[in-house]
């Protein structure tokens, strides 16, 4: 048994690590030919594939997960304003016909209807996850028309019934004594079989689309084995392609052989990308405390303030400021000049590989052609 792992570790060394001490020139050519094409094929496409991977988690946070939060937050506190301002208006005993609620309140509706299409078209959920939004438009049908009932309805005792049910729709929790003079009572998310509010809904959702948030931003064991496959198979291609080219220069008299040298031109773009997937990776991870003010720091209060007074400094909770936050992060999280780079990662390495390989190949061959019987070989 160490016999044999000897002479595999031998033959691997052999093949990985190039040098011409002591080798017959056919040989080392016949070897280098295998060799170094292999180890190029492999390096660019481990690396190729991690890049693409990385950059690919990056458009999908941008393109997809950052929209669907940013959708469920303003859903949310979108029915909260709205719910504030039927509250503050029917109560109020005011002569209330149909069509005749605020603005704020109808925009509102609108805004949180709008919202959650835009997350149903984000792409950002599974199948059941889009079932789960379906039943929150569903309610959100039923809380406007349990405020339409207490619109129109002429008895106190009643409207005030109306409001608690579309209460009720909304957030599953009873408003506390403490809480009742409040425009807009807290309301904690519940789980379980108790979780049938739109809140709750909602902020399952919230919870999902941030645990695979979490998923994506950090380093995945595929990514991370691919990284050390490409760095050992890219390292050992370096110094075994500079090892042929010294082979070269003082067997053959070939001071730089241009096909040699033009193969290994995609290796001076691997530092680059390499520096753009870590700054990818890193964006990936500074959108974690984004994603959890959205889904936890929101508010409808913020949102009425920053509604009512536009022209003062935003807010730092206010729900368009983190989604620009989510933007500026994974925009200065990448550079700009290699977007669109990472599907020809491996096809440019791939032609390295074969252009190695064929001038290795004329090399052996021209070599075999020119050698008279008895020359050292």
């Amino acid at each position: 048994m160490f016999a044999v792992a000897a002479e595999l570790a031998r033959r691997v060394r052999r093949y990985t690590w190039p040098t011409a001490a002591g080798r017959r020139n056919r040989e080392f050519l016949r070897d280098r030919l295998v060799a170094l094409p292999l180890l190029a094929v492999v390096g660019f496409g481990a690396f190729g594939w991690a890049y693409a991977d990385v950059r690919g988690d990056s458009a999908y946070l941008r393109d997809r997960l950052a929209p669907a939060l940013v959708g469920l937050a303003d859903a949310r506190a979108s029915l909260f304003i709205a719910q504030g301002e039927a509250v503050r208006i029917l109560r109020a005993g005011q002569a209330v016909r149909i069509g005749e609620l605020s603005e704020r309140y109808r925009t509102r509706v609108a805004r949180a209807t709008q919202s959650l299409n835009q997350v149903a078209r984000s792409g950002a959920l599974t199948v059941a996850e889009e079932q789960e939004l379906r039943v929150v438009s569903a309610l959100v049908v039923d809380f406007t028309g349990d405020i339409g009932q207490a619109q129109q309805a002429d008895d106190a005792v009643l409207r005030k019934a109306r409001l608690a049910s579309a209460r009720t729709i909304l957030c599953s929790r009873p408003v506390r004594a403490e809480h009742r003079r409040e425009r807009y009572p807290p309301c904690p998310a519940q789980t379980g079989s108790s979780a049938t509010a739109i809140v709750d809904r909602v902020a399952g959702l919230e919870r999902q689309l941030r645990e695979r948030l979490a998923d994506r931003a950090g380093w995945g064991d595929g990514v991370l084995t691919a990284a050390a496959v490409s760095g050992l198979a890219l390292a050992l291609f370096t110094v075994g392609l500079w090892r042929t080219l010294v082979f070269l220069r003082r067997r053959f008299r070939i001071r730089l052989s241009v096909p040699l040298a033009a193969g290994a031109l995609p290796l001076l773009a691997v530092p680059l990308l390499a520096a753009d997937a870590l700054l990818a990776q890193h964006a990936q991870r500074q959108t974690l405390p984004v994603a959890r003010a959205l889904a936890e720091e929101t508010s409808p209060r913020v949102e009425t303030v920053a509604e009512d007074y536009p022209f003062r400094a935003p807010l730092p909770r206010g729900i368009e400021v983190l989604a620009d936050r989510f933007d500026d992060v994974l925009a200065d999280g990448r550079l700009a000049l290699l977007d669109g780079t990472a599907p020809f990662v491996f096809p440019v390495g791939l032609a390295g590989a074969g252009l190695v390989g064929g001038a290795l190949h004329v090399y052996r061959r021209e070599y075999l052609v020119v050698t008279r019987p008895g020359a050292a070989v």
